[in-house]
């Protein structure tokens, strides 16, 4: 027994290795490669909007994706800890009462009683580490549950900042539909008076009745999509359909890092909840090959019995009714039509497959980081010619509309100069906003600032957060 327990060290199949990634020194898109990263600043450093702030928080208490992977964490950890009970002896008790009839010889039939009540102890000798690598997938997939636990938090806040900000842009939008409604509806105004008055045209006054009615239909549609946006966040907060509060600083003015670090490429395996997730499904893969191999492999157990037997209750418990039992076992397979073999071969192939999965992963959270690099670089150049443009146009309407009503310029131009304003205003508000998601990018991609543990969580540091 001994000697049994001391080889309980030795485990059959392969060990785990992390698989030999690729990694560059940076990531494409950014010129200098900062320690430090985006990343390691918790999401209530990085979205200074009070409001964004307490929905996020809302939506970590309440979304039901998120309560469903808490479950599934206790799940796995109620697996491992079954699975984990196979290498410890386990104890049991039986008893039982029974009353019967029985021929016996020359004497006849007999009516008797039997009373049995035993304590067993079994114990399987893990010799080859079967019941160890299965423990240590149970526990591999009990991490990988937590890890996906964790890419569900990120996800969750990258939503609701990504759909909290599309609604801020949404509100600028319709402020822009408004006021370009407002607009025409004075440009109408004054064709209809200069017609009135013989000194201007039909064709201009129906030209601006068409432009007012298609900027008049643009708002409808914006509250429409407004009134979408907040029951899609209203839907991760685990809200019935209702109003969204918004803050009080414009779109253009959240304090997000305008071109924040990214870290190096290497901590990707360390940060991204998908990468580590993945990893533990490789490393439970891994030891499932094991628990493969030991299969071929005999079990060697060890049993023992105490307690009573007799006709007679009194006697259980008496000497002449005690019974006992200790025995070892070994039994193995010789025989089994291919189903040992089918069943390692399938575990490689599964080991395999996760590899390549854990493989792609890594390539995947490499490219979304260089995207959103990319992003925040290039959408500076294009807000900043966008608002060139803005402010050029807006200067044109102004000189058009001082000579049309001097009698300078034909209605055309004041249109013309119109119709080109207002589309420019909502192209750069949206080219803003780009900016802005450009960063919730970059912080989910780079796993989210979740290096803190959750217990560090401030949820109830601003006092505007609901209780």
């Amino acid at each position: 027994m001994l000697a049994a327990i001391l080889l309980q060290a030795c485990a059959v199949g392969p060990n785990y290795r992390r698989p030999e990634t690729p990694l560059p020194e940076s990531f494409r898109g950014e010129e200098v490669v900062q320690p430090e990263s985006l990343a390691d600043l918790p999401w209530w450093q990085v979205f200074q909007d009070d409001e964004l702030q307490a929905l996020i928080t809302e939506a970590l208490r309440n979304n039901y994706d998120l309560q469903t992977a808490v479950a599934r964490v206790e799940q796995a950890r109620g697996v491992l800890v079954s699975t984990r009970s196979a290498i410890f002896p386990q104890g049991s008790y039986n008893a039982e009462a029974a009353r019967g009839r029985s021929f016996f010889g020359f004497t006849g039939n007999r009516t008797f009683n039997t009373f049995l009540a035993t304590f067993n102890l079994s114990w399987e000798i893990d010799l080859w580490g079967r019941i160890r690598r299965a423990t240590e997938s149970a526990r591999a997939d009990l991490l990988a549950s937590n890890e996906a636990r964790r890419g569900v938090i990120v996800q969750l806040v990258s939503q609701v900042a990504t759909q909290y900000l599309s609604l801020r842009e949404l509100d600028v939008e319709l402020e822009i539909n408004q006021r370009a409604t407002k607009t025409f509806q004075d440009t109408l105004e004054l064709f209809q008076r200069q017609f009135e008055g013989g000194i201007g045209t039909k064709l201009a006054v129906e030209r601006g009745a068409a432009a007012l009615a298609q900027a008049a239909a643009l708002i409808p549609d914006t509250e429409r999509r407004i009134v979408a946006t907040e029951n899609a966040i209203g839907i991760l907060l685990g809200w019935p359909p209702t109003p969204i509060p918004r803050g009080t600083t414009t779109l253009t003015r959240e304090d997000l890092p305008p071109r924040p670090p990214a870290g190096l490429p290497a901590d990707l395996l360390e940060r991204r909840p998908d990468v580590q997730q993945n990893e533990e499904q490789l490393r439970s893969a891994n030891a499932q090959v094991g628990v493969a191999v030991a299969d071929f492999f005999p079990r060697i157990g060890l049993t023992a019995l105490y307690g009573g037997q007799s006709t007679e209750l009194e006697m259980i418990v008496k000497g002449p009714g005690n019974v006992w039992q200790i025995a070892a076992s070994v039994a193995g397979p010789l025989f089994q039509g291919g189903r040992l073999i089918g069943n390692y071969k399938s575990a490689k192939a599964n080991w395999e497959a996760t590899k390549w999965q854990y493989e792609q992963t890594v390539l995947t959270a490499l490219r979304e980081v260089s995207d959103a690099l990319v992003d925040a670089d290039k959408l500076v150049a294009v807000r900043d010619e966008d608002a060139k443009a803005v402010a050029a146009l807006q200067e044109a309407s102004d000189l058009a509309t001082v000579r049309y009503t001097g009698g300078l310029a034909t209605y055309f131009e004041v249109l013309e100069a119109q119709q080109q304003l207002f589309p420019a205003e909502r192209t750069l508000a949206q080219t803003e906003l780009q900016q802005l998601l450009a960063v919730v990018e970059l912080y989910r991609a780079l796993g989210g600032g979740w290096t803190v543990g959750e217990e560090e969580l401030p949820l109830n540091a601003f006092p505007n957060w609901p209780n």
